[in-house]
């Protein structure tokens, strides 16, 4: 596809795991300096995902952390892979979203999913049996709230009557819906901007809900959430990383991300989690030629990013990868994408 711009990026979660928890100031601060170091590297965006109540200090508060990524930034596109739009007012999630875009001159993206930890559910007063109602319902909220009309809904779990919902940005925030089952990438497909997927999963249903929609390819969008390990040895740097990635893939496990949690056993190993998991191993030249294939055969994606760094895993750590990525497969990529 001549010209092609596909923007990417990095994926955090600011998780503190014991026993390697340090300062969540010290945290917060050296990921932001990393963020903005990495944009002068070339990478074009920055993605926030959400959870509550993790003693790893899970980012409970994407769009605090996405308005100050917003003041150290200048051109990055920031976005959030993803938020639990069942759990929240949507109204309340509209002005805060508005805020985060006139704050970074209409760079940022809601990305939104069903969510599935019954801990979060129970305590913000939802049920996961009223996840699709609360999540089509919040869409449509969102939409209206951005349009400078007043608000106007009665459905199943929100009635709202003509209600101002100011200020307006400018550049109203696309709604990404994330999701690993189909139901949910089919509603990313019907009434989404676009579609994050995790780790590959769900691109040919992406296009075929597209198809049946009657909706062409081109209008779709992929927003890529790479698990990939990329690194000059990656066997060496997946062990290094072992620690981290099973404590990453184990919780995951552990709160229902892939099915209930009494029917998915954890993963006995890092080496297991990396085999079976959704981790790929690349040095530069494998990830020139796995991403450049996977951006021509799926020409719906606009974005892919990468973990920063894992669970506990030194920001410097982090850092190393990011500079590799960046000098050694990004520029190969765009060369390969602009012929």
């Amino acid at each position: 596809m001549p010209g092609r711009c596909v923007r990417f990026g990095l994926w955090y979660d600011f998780r503190n795991p014991a026993p390697s928890a340090r300062p969540f100031e010290a945290l917060y601060r050296a990921n932001l300096e990393q963020i903005a170091w990495a944009e002068t590297l070339g990478f074009d965006s920055v993605w926030l995902t959400e959870h509550h109540f993790c003693a790893d200090g899970y980012t409970p508060s994407p769009l605090v952390l996405a308005a100050a990524i917003g003041e150290r930034t200048t051109r990055m596109r920031i976005g959030t892979n993803l938020m639990l739009l069942p759990l929240a007012d949507p109204v309340r999630l509209a002005e805060d979203a508005a805020a985060v875009a006139i704050l970074s001159g209409g760079r940022f993206d809601l990305g939104v999913g069903l969510g599935y930890r019954r801990l979060e559910f129970d305590y913000f007063g939802r049920k996961l049996s009223q996840r699709p109602s609360l999540m089509e319902e919040g869409v449509a909220i969102l939409r209206q709230a951005w349009s400078g009309e007043p608000v106007q809904i009665a459905g199943k779990r929100h009635r709202i009557d003509r209600l101002s919902v100011t200020p307006a940005p400018t550049h109203a925030p696309r709604i990404l819906i994330g999701g690993m089952a189909e139901p949910a990438i089919e509603r990313a497909a019907r009434i989404g901007d676009g579609f994050l997927s995790t780790g590959g999963i769900g691109h040919d249903q992406y296009v075929d809900a597209l198809r049946r929609l009657g909706k062409p390819r081109e209008q779709g969008a992929i927003c890529a959430g790479s698990w990939a390990i990329i690194a000059a040895d990656p066997e060496a740097e997946a062990q290094k990383l072992g620690p981290h990635v099973l404590y990453q893939a184990n919780e995951y496990v552990s709160w229902g991300a892939f099915g209930p949690p009494e029917a998915v056993r954890p993963f006995p190993d890092a080496p297991t989690a990396i085999r079976d998991g959704l981790y790929e191993l690349y040095d530069a030249d494998a990830a020139v030629e796995q991403l450049t294939r996977m951006l021509l055969d799926y020409p719906e994606i606009v974005d892919v990013h990468f973990w920063a760094q894992f669970p506990g895993e030194p920001v410097d750590s982090g850092s190393a990868r990011i500079e590799y990525v960046a000098r050694r497969v990004l520029p190969r990529v765009r060369e390969k994408l602009s012929n």
